[in-house]
């Protein structure tokens, strides 16, 4: 679970800011957002999708630092009610959106902050996006480097030996006889080299960076949607919370940039060109 996830990370004291209300635009703001985003993603040429915890809460996985995320709640020394397990979940319609608009072209890559492996469940092309902080699914072999997809959630977080044998063959025939290792994060870790550079280099490069369900506090990757913002390209946040990016977002001052206060799911579903369903 989530819960467990976040139990077996290292004690660490400044986990953000936590536990900030909610705010909701009115509906015919957000229809009138809705549509602009919609006209933005047409118009660009390369669209990046930054993702946080809050496109998760769907599935029953609990964020970090809304008014019931793991941090806030800790604060209370609370836990969060409801919590299903990394191996039950399944994607959402935010998961499901993101992969469409993937498959025709309208997302060209998709930045995560997540581990829980629901972006890989929903058929999104492992080409297309980038996972940060790690893969609850994904095991690596310290000696070859090779990563392996697992059936179920690693029991272990922070790179740990899961004791299990690699198991690719050289080509001599011989086994590598390294071990694997989880790929999860904690929070000292630095991040995987080769996903932090496509990230960058996507952030970069793009004319549009929308920011889905995520306060983006947490650096590096909280900084890369600016890059794009830097580079003359849009910038739109969409959170229910507000991020530290809100001064670069004001539609009052920036008109290229666009700060949208709904539900992800509210967004994902007016954006789509074609139905898209939970499996």
């Amino acid at each position: 679970m989530s819960c467990s996830y976040a139990d077996g990370l290292s004690k660490y004291e400044n986990k953000g800011i936590c536990g900030l209300p909610e705010v909701h635009d009115q509906e015919d703001d957000l229809t009138i957002k809705v549509i602009q985003l919609v006209q933005w993603i047409r118009e660009s040429k390369h669209v990046v999708v930054h993702t946080g915890a809050g496109i998760s809460t769907a599935a029953g996985i609990p964020d970090f630092r809304g008014p019931n995320g793991v941090w806030t709640l800790e604060e209370q020394g609370e836990k969060p009610q409801i919590n299903i397990s990394f191996d039950s979940a399944i994607p959402t319609k935010t998961h499901m959106a993101i992969a469409e608009f993937v498959k025709l072209g309208l997302i060209h890559f998709v930045v995560s902050q997540n581990v829980d492996g629901l972006h890989l469940r929903s058929g999104l092309n492992p080409e297309k996006f980038c996972e940060l902080h790690g893969n609850m699914f994904l095991e690596k072999c310290k000696q070859c480097q090779r990563l392996f997809i697992r059936g179920k959630a690693s029991v272990t977080v922070g790179q740990k030996c899961t004791n299990q044998a690699c198991l690719w063959r050289k080509p001599n025939g011989r086994m590598c006889r390294g071990k694997l290792h989880d790929t999860i994060l904690d929070w000292e870790d630095e991040l995987p080299e080769k996903d932090y550079e496509l990230a960058d280099a996507h952030s970069r490069a793009a004319d549009l960076s929308l920011c889905l369900g995520t306060t983006l506090q947490i650096v590096p990757s909280g900084g890369l949607p600016l890059l794009t913002k830097k580079n003359g390209g849009r910038l739109v946040i969409c959170n229910l919370q507000p991020t530290n990016c809100l001064p670069f977002v004001s539609c009052e001052h920036v008109p290229n940039n666009m700060n949208i206060f709904g539900t992800v799911f509210h967004l994902c579903q007016q954006q789509c060109t074609c139905a898209v369903q939970d499996p």
